[in-house]
């Protein structure tokens, strides 16, 4: 039934329309007061002018990278190197591209949703979770267009046994694009937020978002460059990787039946959630006296039932396998899964977090080592539950004559909701944002409300943290299948990943210290520009008395100038040493002549797992810091009489410098792990011909 391919498209088609639809009607709301619209002026212009420098710097690079994969994969077929190249590019253009069109809307939602603020919480709701969802459809949208699109091209429809594996550049052209957006993105914000906070703060006593501090404005554009446009590039590539890497295990099962659908359901599953997503978002409706998270989940929950119901008319009427369905069913429960594990560890509410909030009583250093326990002990119940999935995934899948396609389809399914959850995501820095203009304008009516969306975002921000690894997690062990796929499809024989053969323990054993030295190196960079930040925001209190007292304004520009360069800077070498690494081991271990596809295939494995624990680890660690924070700034602790425990206090300055240290855990290194563990997978995948 080739015609149930034209459905993929059309549902592309239909979630760029509606993107459209959200942008006409959020650009018609009013953007507040003249001193907000001034605000968030600064905002759009020094988010966009980052953007714009980031992106031709990743440009510049991806087509350099694009000459070397056409000529590595096509010196003996040039066909299939220009091929390569093309998709390669084609999956960076539309990752960058979602990006940016994403995080512009989500600045000029910014304002207006802070206006909506002044008149009623539902309809601030309503402005955030949609200009999130521009970016969350588009995300979707741009990855089945793509992938459909290059699979219609390369004569797909005729050729669907081969073709899969000649659009796996699609993959890595996002992976290329995610990484270098992250890191960037996440070095900018983070240096910017950690100036803001220990100045601002702890040193000074002024409150958050104080016009009065000239990091406040670098720290709002990174919200957008980094929880925008970086998280929108993660989320992509997670499903641009989980899609194609599905389609080419669903190729074994073409060759028994000779029916397409095999291969193209990986595509339909996210098309069917994309239009359950449109309803999902539609649905949110919040009160003025609940929690606004209530109207999130109702929204969420809504897409889940339909994407269910979806799911399940189109497995037993195109695959005819139950099985299959309860296999794709099994990655959609996970997700869900992952979203409370992730609650408990980072919500206010909860045991975890309040422990750090109670350790802050006692210092900094009791709050950080707390923190870190917290950041640990969620390893445990995030490893147990990805394993479970796998386990029964594949037990489901192998009912039917592939335990391999029922875990993809699980990774799939976790996939989803995509464009709903990173709805909810963008929601996070929207309203952040809308806090910050609020309170740097001094619409004071407006404060509750806009605080109110502020923690909720901070929830949403830490849930799509804990969603994204544990579908990074999946969609790598789809990857390293197809790997497996493709190197026994080139030369013959199949590989077997034996931890006794010593170039196999070595190339595990780097694996492993990679993730730590990509996550040092990120580090670094946070720390060497939060120090720049620091030493400019006290330079100004110092030598203008006046900013402190309010009669003078700081000079923004030189922090974001700051923030900008060093993002541009640092990105680069973490990004090039994460894409190189394994396919540089490959050509040396094969000069060594060792068997340098099982050595690749062991790196892939334990750089797997490793990037899983600590990406897992600071994620989670870092959001529990951030909260701890909030809950004590909420009034949440008392002292050992009963009297609420207030800002400024010193257990309020341990729990600031314990949210700075989470900070590059949470939104750097955590999710630049993410795409750690699907880049070396995707590099390797295009790159094998050169040590096989």
């Amino acid at each position: 039934m080739i015609e149930t391919f034209f459905i993929i498209p059309i549902s592309g088609i239909i979630g760029i329309i509606f993107s459209l639809i959200l942008i006409k009607n959020i650009f018609k709301k009013d953007e507040g007061t003249k001193r907000m619209r001034e605000i968030g002026r600064i905002i759009l212009e020094a988010a966009t002018a980052y953007l714009k420098r980031q992106y031709k710097t990743i440009a510049i690079v991806a087509l350099i990278t694009s000459i070397l994969i056409g000529l590595a994969t096509g010196y003996n077929n040039v066909e299939i190197g220009m091929k390569t190249a093309i998709s390669f590019l084609l999956g960076a253009l539309c990752s960058g591209a979602s990006g940016f069109i994403g995080m512009y809307v989500s600045v000029k939602s910014n304002v207006r949703c802070a206006s909506a603020a002044r008149r009623s919480l539902n309809e601030a709701i309503q402005v955030a979770i949609r200009g999130g969802a521009v970016s969350g459809f588009l995300i979707v949208s741009l990855c089945l267009l793509g992938i459909s699109g290059i699979f219609f091209a390369y004569n797909g429809l005729e050729r669907p046994n081969t073709v899969p594996y000649e659009i796996v550049g699609f993959s890595f052209g996002a992976s290329f694009v995610a990484i270098f957006a992250l890191l960037g993105g996440g070095i900018y914000t983070k240096a910017a937020d950690m100036g803001a906070d220990l100045v601002g703060k702890v040193e000074k006593g002024i409150p958050e978002d104080d016009p009065r501090n000239a990091a406040v404005i670098a720290d709002l554009v990174g919200d957008n460059v980094g929880d925008c446009a970086g998280r929108g590039a993660d989320l992509f590539e997670s499903t641009a990787a989980a899609i194609i890497g599905g389609m080419i295990l669903g190729v074994s099962m073409y060759s028994i039946s000779k029916d397409i659908n095999w291969i193209i359901y990986p595509l339909l599953i996210i098309s069917v959630g994309l239009i359950a997503s449109i309803v999902g978002i539609l649905s949110v409706r919040g009160k003025e006296d609940e929690n606004p998270i209530l109207a999130l989940n109702r929204g969420y929950y809504i897409t889940i039932l339909i994407s269910v119901i979806g799911i399940y008319v189109i497995t037993t009427t195109l695959l005819g396998k139950i099985t299959y369905f309860f296999a794709t069913l099994v990655g959609i429960a996970t997700s869900i899964v992952f979203v409370y594990i992730t609650r408990y560890y980072t919500e206010a509410k909860f045991r975890p977090v309040r422990s750090i909030a109670e350790a802050s009583k006692t210092g900094p250093a009791t709050n950080i080592l707390t923190g870190i326990s917290v950041g640990f002990e969620c390893i445990f119940p995030t490893v147990i539950l990805i394993s479970i999935a796998l386990l029964i995934s594949y037990w489901l899948g192998s009912l039917e004559g592939s335990g391999l396609y029922g875990t993809a389809l699980a990774a799939i399914g976790m996939l989803t909701s995509c464009a709903y959850l990173l709805a909810m995501d963008t929601f996070g820095p929207i309203s952040d944002n809308a806090n910050g203009i609020i309170e740097m304008s001094g619409e004071e009516e407006a404060r509750k409300r806009t605080e109110g969306l502020d923690a909720v975002g901070n929830t949403t921000k830490a849930l799509t943290k804990g969603y994204a690894i544990g579908s990074a997690a999946l969609a790598a062990f789809v990857l390293f299948s197809a790997y497996t796929s493709k190197v026994t499809e080139l030369r013959g024989v199949g590989i077997e990943v034996n931890i006794l053969k010593p170039e196999i323990f070595v190339a595990s054993l780097i694996a492993g210290a990679l993730v730590f030295l990509f996550s040092a190196l990120g580090f670094r960079a946070v720390g060497k520009t939060a120090s720049k930040i620091i030493e400019e925001v006290r330079r100004q209190f110092k030598e203008n008395p006046l900013i402190m007292k309010g009669k003078a304004k700081p000079d923004y520009s030189k922090v974001v100038d700051i923030a900008t360069k060093a993002g541009l800077k640092e990105m680069i070498a973490p990004s090039l040493l994460a894409i190189s690494t394994p396919v540089l081991l490959g050509i040396i271990f094969k000069l060594l002549g060792f068997d340098a596809a099982e050595a690749v295939g062991g790196f892939l494995i334990v750089g797997t797992i490793a990037g899983i624990l600590v990406g897992t680890f600071m994620n989670n660690g870092g959001g529990a810091w951030d909260n701890a924070k909030k809950y004590i700034e909420a009034g949440g602790l008392k002292d050992e009489k009963g009297k609420v425990i207030m800002k400024g206090s010193p257990t309020h300055a341990a729990a600031v410098v314990g949210d700075t240290v989470g900070d590059p855990f949470k939104d750097t290194v955590g999710p630049s792990l993410n795409v750690l563990i699907k880049i070396i997978s995707t590099s390797t995948l295009i790159l094998c011909v050169l040590f096989l």
